[in-house]
């Protein structure tokens, strides 16, 4: 079935939840862990729905990266604030500790997890979601996943599968780049694979197929955090975010992150005729100027003007932002040899393992590249069938 004929909306683990599920959080005290991206389908916060209950109690929000409101900057340590405006305290996920203390959970029955991640293994919302898992099962409270659409489907998956020894927060575990499993999906193979005594349960989404974009579901977009503005940067995302292990800037600064590369050395010219040449599935390239804004002290190149590249999806079912990214690395690692560096402990990090820079660095084609993951990802793929819970 395609988009076009599909007229069913999909309905949140959230709402789930709250109604049919609802014997499931009744007499309950309450950990929430959320932001702002915790809304049902009217755009009303699940803390609000969760604190006006009168059959639960909300005791506690827990926030990650990005803070409760979303308005952190990436990487920046998020403090612990007192309350909000229902005099529920909240937790920072993403400051002193990573996990949920015993003294946090105290006198708590039960930790729901609920808001909206972006289907990518960089992406620090599902170590969190670990992180909770093992914190949980420690303390002996029980654990719900409301579950949410992966916005860039859950039928395309790429990239390598994070070797061992290179586990961080942004890697928590051996998934490939783009891993195709809603957050439900993921608790469940978690639980398998980490956590096996985990108290888990997931609220499920009917109306939810596997196929789905974001704008598929229905539901409204709520940017998960500042520099996810949009749909389109989600798709772009898992290749991309790349580029922030190199001496580039990813667009942070602009109001197109991750849609525009360069650098002020870089001839967007020249490169974009280098990677149209490549005539590339589902995407063209455009030659941008533009001067990153300081949004943070890491901002690569703040208030330089850069030249570079603007990625235009043209077709997102055919389009391989992974490959794609690795296409364009490889341009660089030829082409401007003599400017371009990778960031090497960040860039691993992300990628998973040190063997694709190193390829790259050694003229290695994209297609040899995509060979050596090729087996593994298929292992992964094949391993992860019996978590999922859509078709």
């Amino acid at each position: 079935m395609s988009p076009t004929e599909n007229h069913q909306k999909t309905e949140l683990g959230l709402t789930v939840l709250l109604t049919e599920k609802r014997d499931w959080i009744r007499g309950k005290s309450i950990g929430l862990i959320t932001n702002h991206t915790g809304v049902d389908a009217t755009l009303q916060s699940n803390y609000r729905l969760f604190a006006e209950a009168s059959d639960c109690q909300l005791s506690a929000i827990f926030s990650p990266e990005h803070g409760l409101w979303g308005a952190v900057q990436d990487g920046i340590t998020v403090n612990s604030i007192d309350n909000t405006d229902e005099n529920v305290p909240v937790f920072s996920l993403y400051g002193q500790s990573m996990r949920p203390t015993a003294e946090q959970l105290e006198g708590i029955d039960l930790l729901v997890y609920d808001m909206q991640d972006v289907g990518v293994r960089y992406y620090t919302y599902i170590s969190t979601l670990l992180h909770a898992m093992e914190a949980v099962n420690d303390y002996g409270v029980e654990f719900i996943v409301a579950d949410r659409p992966n916005p860039i489907t859950c039928t395309a998956i790429e990239g390598a599968v994070l070797t061992s020894g290179f586990e961080s927060f942004v890697g928590i575990h051996t998934l490939p780049i783009r891993y195709g499993l809603t957050i439900g999906e993921l608790a469940m193979l978690l639980k398998a694979e980490r956590v096996p005594s985990c108290q888990l349960k997931v609220a499920w989404m009917p109306g939810y197929e596997r196929w789905m974009w974001y704008d598929d579901t229905g539901l409204q977009w709520v940017p998960p955090s500042p520099n996810m503005p949009t749909l389109t940067t989600a798709i772009l995302y898992p290749g991309l975010c790349l580029f922030e292990g190199t001496n580039m800037s990813e667009g942070r600064g602009t109001t197109t992150p991750f849609e525009y590369i360069g650098a002020p050395w870089c001839d967007g010219e020249r490169w974009t005729q280098t990677l149209n040449a490549l005539r590339l599935p589902g995407v063209l390239f455009r030659p941008v100027v533009f001067t990153p804004a300081p949004v943070n002290e890491n901002t690569k190149h703040a208030r330089q003007t850069c030249g570079g590249v603007a990625i235009h999806v043209t077709d997102r079912e055919r389009f391989r932002p992974v490959k794609t990214a690795i296409h364009m690395l490889s341009t660089l690692t030829s082409e401007y040899s003599d400017h371009f560096a990778f960031r090497t402990a960040h860039f691993d990090r992300l990628a998973g393992n040190s063997w694709l820079r190193n390829a790259l660095l050694d003229g290695k084609s994209v297609e040899a590249i995509q060979a050596q993951w090729a087996a593994e990802l298929q292992i992964w793929i094949d391993n992860t069938a019996q978590y999922r819970a859509y078709s």
